[in-house]
């Protein structure tokens, strides 16, 4: 029996001989890092056998083991090594086959994951491909969905445009041409130039908002208010008309409800709305603004009496420029009010949304209130 000693001496030189198999193990792994997974399982499995192998040789010399004894022990370890190495080429053929799957469903379009069965990592792999596909998938349609309504946009907004544009030229060449010269006339031409270039100039800054929103170049100046105050400035700002079309409009909040906002920026687009229920609300109809506090966030529900909108056109009432077909008239506004207050109401990270209810629409917007 040999003493601790020499076990510790058998044991150094063992694991100097597998060390200097390992790191050419390791240098040859380096060289071929770029080569299949396969030819390096290989590598890796000749290493183990042959570091296995020096170290019983050195045991085996050491203890001065017979001719005999030393073959038998070197025929075992060469046929368990044999074994290793074949199921280490096994392997890395399974995981060839399973990246090449892999590989083909990633050309493929659209993506599949793979129907054969993959290694763990793959697997989270293949799993984490299919969230990017629909990802850039869900990306595609909205940035088709944006260049339909770009170009609608921009067909509505010249067709808006062309309306007041060619009214400004006609009377400025009467007035020019002194076609018209009696003072009343004068007058009436004057006053409705300045109401179309009213028109023109608030269609100009719904553009100019709705290319800030959309660029995200929307700066809030947050401060803290009551949403009864909001609600009644919007109220008030409406007022007159609604007054002048004979619709009857109320309004009222509960005092105290705290709000961290931009008081501009929202109150633009309670007004958005306000006014959206104004043009569509017939003489001696009714809107409502109310405001409550619902499971912890603050609500203001604008309800007016428009008749309603068509069930298909009710997820396509915030999009750009969309109005439908009953609201192309003149002086109907270029379709931008409601688009820009979604937007304004998303930039406080709340949402607002429509149904049909009662004799007209419901428009509800959702804030977070202040802590």
């Amino acid at each position: 029996m040999l003493a601790f000693d020499e076990l510790l001496w058998v044991a150094w030189y063992a694991a100097v001989a597998a060390f200097t198999v390992a790191m050419l193990a390791l240098g040859l792994l380096h060289r071929l890092r770029r080569r299949s997974v396969a030819t390096q399982l290989v590598v890796v499995g000749a290493a183990t056998v042959l570091a296995t192998v020096s170290g019983i040789v050195v045991i085996a010399l050491m203890m001065l083991v017979n001719e005999h004894d030393l073959a038998v022990t070197l025929s075992v370890v060469t046929a368990s090594g044999l074994v290793a190495l074949v199921v280490s080429a096994l392997l890395g053929r399974r995981l060839v086959a399973a990246n090449r799957a892999l590989s083909d469903a990633v050309r493929a379009d659209p993506f599949r994951p793979p129907a054969v069965d993959l290694p763990a990592e793959l697997a989270e792999l293949s799993r984490e491909l299919e969230a990017a596909h629909a990802r850039l998938e869900a990306a595609h349609r909205r940035e088709q969905a944006l260049e339909a309504s770009r170009r609608e946009l921009v067909a509505w907004v010249s067709h808006d445009l062309r309306t007041p544009l060619a009214g400004l030229r006609a009377m400025a060449e009467a007035l020019e041409d002194e076609v018209v010269t009696d003072a009343a006339t004068v007058h009436r031409y004057h006053r409705r130039m300045r109401v179309e270039t009213d028109r023109l100039s608030e269609m100009v800054d719904d553009l100019f908002e709705l290319a800030r929103i959309h660029a995200g170049a929307l700066r809030l100046s947050r401060r803290r208010v009551g949403l009864d105050d909001l609600v009644a400035e919007a109220v008030a700002g409406t007022e007159p008309l609604a007054r002048a079309k004979g619709v009857r409009l109320s309004g009222g909040v509960r005092a105290g409800v705290p709000l961290e906002v931009d008081a501009n920026e929202l109150g633009r687009a309670l007004r958005n709305l306000v006014v959206n229920a104004i043009r569509h609300t017939p003489g001696d109809g009714a809107i409502e603004v109310s405001g409550e506090v619902v499971d912890g966030e603050a609500r203001v529900t604008v309800a007016d009496a428009c008749g309603g909108i068509p069930e298909p056109d009710l997820p396509r009432v915030f999009d750009v420029a969309f109005r439908g077909e009953a609201a192309r008239t003149p002086g109907g506004g270029a379709g931008l009010g409601l688009a820009i207050t979604r937007g304004i109401v998303e930039a406080h990270r709340g949402a607002v949304e429509v149904a049909n209810a009662g004799p007209g629409c419901r428009f509800t917007v959702r804030l977070p209130l202040s802590a």
